[in-house]
């Protein structure tokens, strides 16, 4: 099966770099690990290189335990510690006001696991609810945090970033570090991004134009056929075929009997 020789292939940690997971490899901790994927995941965007040079300028900040950072800082010095901080449009006040929120979760729950599972049911169908519910959780009483920067699914946001956090914690295998056990990978969504967006329309996966939610849930059904106990087991080594342009995209493609052009 094709898909399962690429994941055999791309599913190392030698293609991760580069690739904002890698940064949550410098933690054994789980709680340390659930506030750099919160930074991580928050802050994929753009360019690669301008994306692990913000996570690597916040991470510097909070020392050799994020989590202990979080936990003994007043919300003054969280906010002063990343006055200066800027990713593309992203502030260094909203990227404060998000860590307050995780504090806030971090010490009302005891972590970031605690908090989600609490919203979280089986009986949803996959983890859109509770990933709403994490999110009203995070921002908090006062709605300080940018719609843009922590989306809500209630939007009909498909919260690629979000997603890719659950999928960071969540899943565990040669890449996906894991370390939560109170969601299982079966109703996780894909983590819908450019790349896996162009791919799963030349898979035949859908055909809305749109990064939507709806579209993110259609693709995960579409990979839920393939792999119903880890919808997005493939996630990772697919989206090493958009990223790296060194590595055989098209060979893969034709593989599948897919005959429409790879565009670049």
């Amino acid at each position: 099966m094709a898909l399962e020789k690429l994941y055999e292939r791309f599913n190392r940690r030698d293609y991760v770099n580069p690739d904002p997971l890698e940064f949550l490899y410098r933690f054994d901790d789980l709680r340390d690990r659930e506030v750099v994927g919160m930074i991580a995941s928050s802050l994929a965007f753009g360019n690669v290189k301008q994306i692990t040079k913000s996570i690597d300028s916040a991470l510097r900040v909070m020392g050799t335990s994020p989590a202990d950072f979080l936990d003994g800082s007043t919300p003054r010095k969280i906010e002063d510690s990343f006055s200066g901080f800027k990713h593309r449009w992203i502030t260094g006040r909203e990227l404060a006001m998000m860590l307050l929120g995780v504090r806030r979760l971090m010490r009302k729950y005891g972590s970031l696991e605690a908090c989600f599972g609490a919203g979280f049911s089986e009986s949803d169908g996959d983890v859109v609810p509770a990933l709403t519910r994490f999110v009203d959780e995070i921002a908090g009483a006062n709605g300080t945090l940018s719609t843009g920067f922590v989306p809500s699914p209630c939007r009909k946001s498909a919260c690629k970033r979000l997603n890719l956090f659950l999928r960071w914690m969540v899943r565990n295998d040669r890449v996906d570090p894991g370390g939560w056990k109170c969601v299982p990978a079966s109703m996780l969504l894909v983590p819908l991004d450019t790349h896996m967006h162009r791919l799963s329309m030349l898979l035949g996966f859908t055909d809305r134009k749109q990064k939507s939610l709806e579209t993110a849930r259609e693709i995960t059904c579409a990979f839920r056929e393939v792999s119903p106990e880890d919808p997005v087991t493939y996630d990772f080594a697919l989206t090493r075929l958009g990223i790296r342009r060194d590595e055989g995209r098209k060979e893969f493609l034709e593989r599948l009997e897919i005959n429409k052009k790879v565009r670049s």
